[in-house]
């Protein structure tokens, strides 16, 4: 085995990196969307692109990736068998393919105990305690997913087309909304007959900036999310729980709003979620490598 690679992949694109097997990051690349629930044959294309791109980074031919260990973390891995289809199929020499919230666990509290709330297109809640990770959610955004980008847009859609009926008030922004699909309701229902989540999710920042200005239906929306998200965070936090990573591009604007009791436990996360799989690649990979102490992604 010659090289690392790490992979961090979902809906809203893939990163990869490609490091030497003591950890030094030689190249990085970006693709498209890698989410194994939605599309397994677009992931292994994104997937595959983006390590050739890191490659190229790195002055390494496409090749390498052939003679290389590969930790992805995945959206959607945690479904199915997915995983191991996908594992069957890529071209490195080794790999292990697991839900992108273990990467992203391992990247923001290293190999301390705590809790990580993912909050951006999907969401999910992850906990680690003595060594034992329990995870909820992160099944999808039509069952799973509450307080995600893709159900805040999904939720306002539908509390758009409630104000156009008349069942429920309208507001400033049931206005704004209806008015980008020219004031016509069958142009929302259209849109979200083939929406994916990450289209669902591009409506949600307008939750929380119309919220800002006192929205009533933006903050009706975005307290139950609130308590949603209470609800994920009592029920997989530890006794004794240290720390709170918020993460996903939601978590800055969700992190002022979060109930006054996790507030004090809210901490940065020490890496981020490609760093996280880079660790992973080397504690799976190179054992020894990893125990001389450099540190994760040193460049």
């Amino acid at each position: 085995m010659d090289h690392l690679i790490a992979i961090d992949g979902g809906g809203t694109g893939c990163r990869a990196l490609i490091a030497s097997m003591d950890g030094v990051v030689l190249g990085r690349g970006a693709s498209g969307s890698a989410n194994l629930m939605t599309d397994l044959d677009g992931t292994c294309r994104s997937i595959v692109e983006a390590v050739e791109a890191a490659c190229a980074d790195a002055g390494l031919p496409a090749e390498a990736m052939r003679a290389s260990g590969a930790f992805l973390g995945l959206a959607g891995a945690n479904v199915s068998k997915s995983g191991e289809r996908l594992g069957a199929i890529l071209p490195f020499l080794d790999c292990i393919v697991v839900t992108d919230s273990i990467i992203a666990l391992e990247g923001a509290l290293g190999d301390a105990d705590g809790v990580i709330a993912i909050l951006g297109t999907g969401s999910v809640f992850v906990a680690r305690s003595g060594g034992a990770i329990k995870s909820i959610g992160g099944w999808g955004f039509i069952l799973s997913d509450l307080a995600s980008g893709a159900r805040l847009g999904q939720a306002l859609l539908q509390e758009t087309l409630l104000a156009h009926d008349g069942v429920h008030p309208a507001s400033t922004l049931t206005e704004e909304v209806l008015g980008r699909f020219g004031g016509e309701p069958g142009g929302l229902v259209e849109f979200a007959k083939t929406a994916t989540p990450r289209d669902f999710a591009a409506f949600a920042p307008l939750l929380f900036s119309f919220a800002d200005r006192n929205d009533a239906v933006a903050a009706r929306l975005l307290d139950d999310a609130v308590k949603s998200i209470g609800e994920a965070l009592d029920t997989v936090k530890p006794e004794n729980c240290e720390r709170i990573c918020l993460l996903g591009g939601l978590a800055p604007l969700y992190s002022k709003r979060l109930e006054n009791r996790f507030q004090h436990l809210l901490r940065p996360p020490r890496a981020d979620a490609l760093q996280g799989a880079l660790a992973l690649a080397r504690k799976s990979f190179a054992p020894s490598a990893n125990s001389s102490g450099r540190g994760v992604g040193h460049e």
